[in-house]
């Protein structure tokens, strides 16, 4: 079975929650079958047989990978109904995710099959103290394939914000010491393939590293 260090309950993740990919496919919501844009946040688990840490080979799959990495908010106590004003006192810390998920055409509906295959949710085996981070908005994500950059996500340029994201959340489901948070990760996945090696960082704070079995 997966596993990893960090997260001990759930791993909730956010789609469609960068901005530049909502703006692009603002069309595309206004057409059938959606006819509108989501107005609350798209949520996904990544189940336990997902779960791996850094340094994990990640099985290759033939119908091939796609990669994002995000921002991961770890939680050091409940946090059950929190507003946006609060929400961050609830936080123990912040790692990195990576989601390495098949191909996919739906937007509202995250696949079961290409989100949940063994081993696909690394996430970072060091969680960085919410005291070491003055403002999670400052971050930027940066990933890496083969030591070249493939994508930079400002936390910035999220549609919600890592406060909102919490409030939100806790008023759908109560949250755990142990449970994380990705909240959020690039519009446009980077194809990876066999043999591929992924780093992701947040400059000064922290890195996840995994590579794909060749």
């Amino acid at each position: 079975m997966s596993t990893n260090p960090i997260v001990t309950g759930k791993l909730v993740c956010v789609a469609l929650n960068d901005q530049q990919q909502l703006d692009k496919l603002d069309a595309t919501f206004n057409e059938a079958p959606y006819k509108a844009a989501p107005t609350q946040p798209v949520l996904y688990f990544k189940p336990h047989n997902t779960w791996n840490t850094d340094g994990a080979t990640i099985a290759w799959n033939e119908e091939g990978l796609v990669v994002g990495a995000s921002l991961t908010v770890v939680f050091g106590k409940e946090c059950c109904r929190t507003s946006a004003e609060e929400a961050l006192s609830y936080v123990e810390g912040y790692t990195l995710t990576h989601d390495f998920s098949l191909p996919e055409k739906s937007y509202y509906r995250p696949d079961i099959k290409g989100k949940c295959q063994d081993g696909t949710a690394p996430v970072g085996a060091v969680v960085v103290p919410a005291s070491d981070v003055a403002d999670p908005q400052a971050l930027t994500v940066v990933t890496q394939v083969n030591g070249e950059t493939v994508g930079e996500l400002p936390v910035s340029q999220l549609h919600r914000g890592v406060a909102e994201l919490i409030s939100i959340i806790s008023n759908i489901m109560t949250l755990q010491p142990g449970d994380a948070i990705a909240v959020g990760f690039p519009g446009d996945r980077h194809p990876v393939k066999q043999g591929d090696k992924v780093t992701s960082s947040i400059a000064g704070v922290t890195e996840l590293t995994n590579q794909v079995e060749a």
